[in-house]
């Protein structure tokens, strides 16, 4: 017998899709930010509602586990890379990669220009190797270990290395985001990443001013004495050596040839388990493996060393991973039942300037982060849903892939239940809304885009649309 499911029965409304759309936003956002809860409740309690109201429109149980299924399956290849993540910063803690990344740092990195200098290497870094979640967990973790020994805010650190981080993402020919993007749109990669710089330049230079202004000024005694004593227990407890960078050279070799995130992940984790046995010979295959399941402990006797040290291990990022689950069930049930291509695909019909489509295409992207909290779906749904009418305004593919980017990449590591930000805060030990107001890069990212469509300057049209445009101009010097 063919399966039927709701929206072929009774097909959604569109103000019975903005209704659940907005009594979701309004649960989570309560949730989060005035009860200050984990997302994971809020989360939880949206998709027992979704399923009560699929259950009363008459779905049949099938249809809401295909939808869960159907959700969770595009999150399995992210949620292993996670996990593996969690073993590769214990090793390579327990390896002194990361607290060699620290001392070295700290004698190449000017304290006076702590937070633009750590702006820029996770900008330079990311877009070598693609990987915004890299970036964070190896080379931020170092960074973010050294700005709050220097005395810098925390959460405004933290906004310099995710920021960093997804430029580098967002600009690389290797981030699985950026190939995404262009994929959805239908436009070349490297036209692509070009056409991306009429917004992301712009973004990058405002957010370097803004960190210059508020993360300068730490070279005071106070601070120095601290880095002193840092550096002090780090070479006392961590084989410091140039060997460390051996992990990194050897991830950036991952990356130019394009060897996917798995396998890089694998060999660093067994590459810096071999550099454990050398460097500590004794060290028993019990403890590695204690360390990779429940992460490394920092016992230096430092309290702020071993707070920032302790971290790590597969068991830690299972807080992480729940989170994710649960935000890809209600993202897969809401594509089951046509809740956001119901509140999309009308306003996409209905927008006259350009200007507005452009914004439109941009807040859907953010509404899909918002309300089901995956980085790829924001940029799927919305590339969808403004394709053809982008085209029908004579606007080419590339300025769709631009949207797709500065309106749902970049915004996911500013929603406190979406993946990029659940990952970012549980690894840096930052909430979401703590780091929101410092991540400028995200935050100016859609603006600029949002100013090139009312504008024009930027946008790439289509040639057909150019050329009707320079007849009818042509025509009208005429006097025709």
């Amino acid at each position: 017998m063919q399966e039927h499911t709701p929206s072929e029965k009774k097909p959604i409304k569109f103000g019975e899709a903005m209704t659940i759309l907005l009594v979701m936003l309004l649960i989570m956002g309560l949730g989060v930010i005035k009860f200050g809860l984990s997302p994971t409740t809020p989360v939880l309690l949206v998709i027992a509602l979704v399923i009560l109201w699929a259950k009363v429109r008459g779905a049949d149980w099938d249809t809401i586990h295909s939808g869960i299924i159907d959700g969770i399956k595009t999150g399995i290849i992210p949620i292993f890379i996670f996990l593996l993540i969690g073993a590769l910063i214990s090793v390579w803690i327990a390896a002194g990669i990361i607290p060699s990344m620290m001392v070295f740092g700290f004698h190449l990195i000017s304290a006076k220009w702590f937070v633009p200098s750590v702006f820029l290497v996770c900008a330079i870094v990311g877009t070598s190797i693609g990987s915004a979640f890299t970036i964070i967990s190896t080379i931020g973790i170092a960074l973010f270990g050294m700005g709050t020994t220097m005395g810098f805010n925390p959460a405004l650190v933290a906004g310099a290395i995710i920021s960093g981080a997804i430029f580098g993402d967002k600009t690389s020919p290797l981030s699985d985001s950026t190939n995404l993007a262009s994929a959805i749109a239908e436009s070349e990669l490297f036209a692509h990443i070009k056409n991306l710089m009429w917004s992301t330049i712009p973004a990058f230079i405002v957010s370097l001013i803004l960190y210059f202004f508020m993360g300068t000024g730490a070279s005071n005694a106070n601070a120095l004495s601290k880095i002193n004593s840092t550096v002090a227990t780090l070479n006392a407890n961590f084989s410091i050596t140039w060997w460390a960078a051996l992990p990194i050279i050897v991830m950036f070799v991952c990356a130019w040839r394009k060897i996917p995130a798995i396998e890089t992940l694998l060999l660093n984790v067994g590459l810096g388990i071999v550099m454990l046995f050398i460097e500590k010979p004794n060290t028993s295959v019990s403890s590695i493996a204690t360390m990779i399941e429940s992460g490394f402990v920092s016992k230096t006797g430092n309290t702020s060393v071993d707070a920032l040290l302790t971290r790590g291990g597969i068991s830690a990022m299972m807080s992480t991973v729940s989170l994710i689950i649960l935000t890809l069930t209600l993202g897969g049930l809401l594509m089951k039942f046509d809740v956001i291509q119901t509140a999309m695909v009308p306003l996409a019909k209905r927008l006259k300037s350009t200007g507005a489509l452009v914004t439109a295409a941009i807040l859907s992207g953010i509404g899909v982060n918002v309300f089901v909290g995956e980085q790829y779906l924001s940029v799927i749904l919305p590339g969808k849903a403004f394709k053809q009418t982008f085209n029908q305004r004579g606007l080419d593919n590339l300025a769709l892939s631009r949207v797709l980017e500065d309106g749902g990449t970049v915004i996911n590591y500013l929603v406190p239940w979406g993946v990029a930000a659940v990952f970012a805060a549980n690894t840096l030990g930052v909430s979401t809304l703590a780091y929101l107001p410092f991540c400028f890069f995200s935050l100016l990212s859609p603006v600029f885009s949002i100013l090139s469509g009312f504008t024009g300057v930027g946008l790439k049209r289509l040639p057909s649309s150019d050329d009707s445009s320079a007849t009818a101009a042509t025509m009208a010097a005429d006097g025709r």
